[in-house]
């Protein structure tokens, strides 16, 4: 088996799991914890991890401003219910980058919301969400 883990920092480790749980329709397997947050699929396969910025001194996490946020990260999610996904995209999102399309370079229906500000930094989170299955 092989599996990735991305992890991102983010300024509030509850408030960001609650937005991926919202989106994914996920689960966290560490509720209350500020420091860091696994955002799990329905049979408890990993997402994404969420690292508060600056904690354990990872180096590329100690700090948003070492970089533009969101810059060289895109997190591209492969959902099966792609329907349900995008009515709570539309829930948590001020807007949509774009509407759901067919990605000419790949079979799958794709989508790009724009997420309201979870934290103060300045600028947005790109998220991708495909169809799949």
């Amino acid at each position: 088996m092989k599996r990735t883990w991305p992890i991102i920092a983010v300024s509030d480790v509850q408030v960001s799991s609650k937005w991926y749980q919202t989106l994914l329709n996920a689960a966290n397997n560490h509720p209350g914890d500020s420091i860091f947050a696994q955002v799990l699929d329905e049979d408890g396969t990993i997402l994404l991890c969420l690292h508060h910025w600056g904690d354990h001194g990872h180096p590329s996490l100690m700090s948003p401003h070492n970089g533009t946020p969101g810059n060289g990260l895109l997190l591209f999610f492969c959902v099966s219910d792609f329907d349900s996904t995008l009515k709570s995209a539309r829930t948590l999102a001020a807007q949509l980058a774009e509407e759901p399309r067919l990605n000419p370079n790949t079979p799958n229906q794709t989508m790009q919301p724009r997420s309201v500000k979870l934290e103060s930094r300045k600028g947005i989170r790109k998220l991708g969400l495909a169809s799949c299955g």
